[in-house]
């Protein structure tokens, strides 16, 4: 019988390190750009008390659905940043889950540029690959991009 190989031990997450924070930055925030799809997402992050903005809106407000808020707030829980930082976004183009998925990316690429030591841990986790998934497009003589028309033999 074949056994199965140990568990690889995950790297330990860094703590939050304002220092290391406010040296990387340039003019108060570290931005991300995220894409998914058909969505943009650029991300301010900022040392805060926990704040995130969506559009000018809070973030549960604006997205309403649960596995779109767990998706967003992966990078944040993976490296504990959760209540230590303030997030602003600007997003637009595609649907929900889109937004939600560039959101993510964007988060993930900010905190890596905050903190080096959080790359290893969100890049485990495979939060700082981008999506290359699009919509395949229509071609001509179908109904849409695979399906065919309906083939009636007589």
């Amino acid at each position: 019988m074949i056994e199965a190989a140990p568990p690889k031990p995950e790297a330990p997450i860094p703590a939050f390190n304002a220092a290391a924070f406010e040296a990387s930055k340039k003019y108060g925030y570290v931005w991300g750009t995220g894409r998914r799809k058909t969505a943009v997402a650029r991300v301010r992050v900022r040392p805060g008390s926990g704040a995130f903005k969506v559009n000018g809106r809070e973030f549960n407000e604006f997205f309403r659905v649960e596995r779109d808020r767990r998706t967003i707030e992966t990078p944040l829980e993976v490296t504990e940043t959760r209540k230590h930082l303030d997030v602003f976004v600007n997003v637009g183009g595609g649907g929900t889950t889109g937004q939600a998925g560039a959101i993510a990316l964007g988060v993930a690429r900010a905190l890596k540029l905050a903190n080096k030591e959080y790359e290893g841990v969100l890049r485990a986790r495979g939060l700082l690959t981008r999506d290359p998934r699009e919509v395949e497009r229509k071609k001509y003589g179908r109904p849409g991009a695979r399906r065919r028309f309906q083939f009636s033999k007589r």
